[in-house]
C-alpha cells in the first residue's frame, strides 16, 4: 500500500464550505420532503445552481475538456455535503459515474459528450442496475471475482441490452439511479459476444418512474424498443475497450459513493448530539445519562472509521493507487452498513420527533437503506475483498 495523504486540504474545505452554504440556502429539509410527495421542483434549479453556478458537474474533466481539472477527492468532498443534506441532484450519477465513462472510453464522441456534461448543458447516467458493482457480470458470463464476491443480484448485469441493427438497441434495464433526469443515456449493449457502449437521446426512451425508498435518487425502468443509438465504444479490434470503460465508471460510483454515506451518517451524528445536549427529561438533559454516551461513544468511533474508509477511497482514486479495489471494497462494506446503524440511532435517539415526517430524519434513513445495495452490498464486497487480500475462506 503507498503512502496517501486522507487528510483534507484547504482548497477541498473551501470548497465545503462553498457547497454547504449553498445547500443550506437552496436546499431545506421542507423541500426535499416534499420530493416524497412528487414535487420535484427542487431538483431542476439546484441542480443548475450546483452544475453550472458552481461548475460541479465538470469538477472530474480535465481542463483541457471544459472541466475544473479536479480530482476524487474533490469530488468526495462534494458528496459529503450532497449526504449531509439529503440533496436530490445528480451528481452521483452524471457528474462521477458517467463522465468516468466517457473519460475513459476516449473516443471523439465520448470527448464531445464529456465536454457538454462539464458544461452543464446535459446530464447524462449509464444505464445499469443501481445494484451494479464493478464485479458485476458483463452478460450472463461471470465476471471478473464474481464467485469470489458473491455473486451480484440477478439482472444486475453490465449489458442487458442488445445491438438488433446496425445501430438500434433493444432491451429493458431495471431500477436506474439518474435515469429520469438524465437526457443523454449511456447504455452498454452486447453485440457479438463483446460489451458495447451507445449514447442514446433520453427523449426517445420509455423511461418508467418506480416507487422508490429513497425519492431523492428515485429509479425508474428504462425500456429501449428498436431505438436508434450512436456508437461511443464499438471496437471490435479491441473488444474489452467498453467493458473497461464501464466498470471504470461502477468503480469510481462506488468508491466515492462511500463519501455520500459518510455525508449521512455525519449529520445523522451531529444533529443527535445537538438535540440529546438541549432535550430534558427527569430534570436532567437527556444527553447525560450514561446509556446514551456510551450509544454516541460507539457513534463517534464509527463515523470516524467511516471517514477513514471514505477518504482512503476516494485518495485511492485519486492518485491511480494499485490497491484501489481493496480500498473500494473495505469502504463500501464499511460505510454501507455504518450508515444505516447512524441513521437508525438517530431516529430512536430523537424519540417521538425522530419518527414524525416533519422532522427529516427520516430522509437520511431512507438514503442510508438505498444506498446500502448500491454497487454491490456490503457482504458482496466483503466477500470480494477476502479474496483480494488472500483471506482464506469460511469453513463449511
Amino acid at each position: 500500500m503507498t503512502d496517501l495523504d486522507l487528510l483534507y486540504s484547504e482548497v477541498e474545505e473551501d470548497l465545503r464550505s462553498t457547497v454547504r452554504d449553498l445547500l443550506a440556502d437552496r436546499c431545506p429539509p421542507a423541500a426535499v420532503i416534499a420530493v416524497y410527495d412528487g414535487d420535484r421542483t427542487l431538483v431542476d434549479p439546484l441542480w443548475q445552481a450546483l452544475a453550472v453556478d458552481l461548475g460541479l458537474a465538470g469538477l472530474l474533466v480535465p481542463e483541457d475538456r471544459g472541466g475544473a481539472g479536479a480530482s476524487a477527492r474533490e469530488a468526495a468532498v462534494v458528496l459529503e455535503e450532497l449526504g449531509r443534506a439529503a440533496a436530490p441532484v445528480p451528481f452521483l450519477t452524471s457528474a462521477v459515474v458517467a463522465t468516468t465513462v466517457l473519460l475513459a472510453a476516449g473516443s471523439d464522441l465520448a470527448a464531445t459528450l464529456t465536454a457538454s456534461l462539464a458544461a452543464g448543458e446535459r446530464t447524462a447516467v449509464l444505464v445499469v442496475p443501481f445494484t451494479a458493482a464493478p464485479f458485476t457480470a458483463a452478460s450472463g458470463a461471470e465476471a471478473p471475482g464474481a464467485e469470489a464476491s458473491g455473486a451480484e443480484a440477478p439482472g444486475a448485469r453490465l449489458a442487458a441490452v442488445d445491438v438488433v441493427g446496425p445501430h438500434t438497441l433493444t432491451g429493458t434495464v431495471t431500477t436506474v439511479a439518474g435515469a429520469l433526469e438524465a437526457d443523454l443515456l449511456l447504455v452498454p449493449a452486447y453485440r457479438d459476444g463483446r460489451v458495447t457502449l451507445y449514447a442514446v437521446d433520453a427523449a426517445l426512451v420509455d423511461r418508467r418512474p418506480v416507487v422508490s425508498f429513497d425519492m431523492t435518487r428515485q429509479l425508474a425502468d428504462v425500456h429501449l424498443l428498436d431505438v436508434e443509438a450512436t456508437p461511443v465504444l464499438d471496437d471490435p479490434d479491441d473488444p474489452g475497450a467498453a467493458e473497461r470503460a464501464i466498470r471504470a465508471g461502477l468503480t469510481a460510483g462506488t468508491a466515492l459513493l462511500a463519501s455520500e454515506q459518510l455525508g449521512v451518517a455525519s449529520w445523522c451524528l451531529d444533529e443527535t448530539v445537538k438535540y440529546l445536549r438541549t432535550r430534558r427529561q427527569f430534570g436532567r438533559v437527556v444527553g447525560g445519562f450514561q446509556a446514551l454516551k456510551h450509544r454516541l461513544a460507539d457513534l463517534y468511533a464509527g463515523v470516524e472509521s467511516a471517514a477513514a474508509a471514505a477518504r482512503y477511497a476516494a485518495a485511492a482514486l485519486a492518485s491511480g493507487d494499485p490497491d484501489l479495489a481493496v480500498a473500494t471494497s473495505v469502504a463500501a462494506a464499511f460505510c454501507g452498513d455504518l450508515a444505516v446503524v447512524a441513521a437508525e440511532e438517530a431516529v430512536q435517539l430523537h424519540g417521538g420527533i425522530g419518527m414524525t415526517w416533519e422532522y427529516p430524519a427520516h430522509l437520511y434513513l431512507k438514503k442510508a437503506k438505498a444506498d446500502q445495495i448500491a454497487f454491490g452490498t456490503p457482504g458482496a464486497h466483503r466477500a470480494l475483498l477476502a479474496s483480494l487480500v488472500h483471506l482464506p475462506g469460511a469453513p463449511h
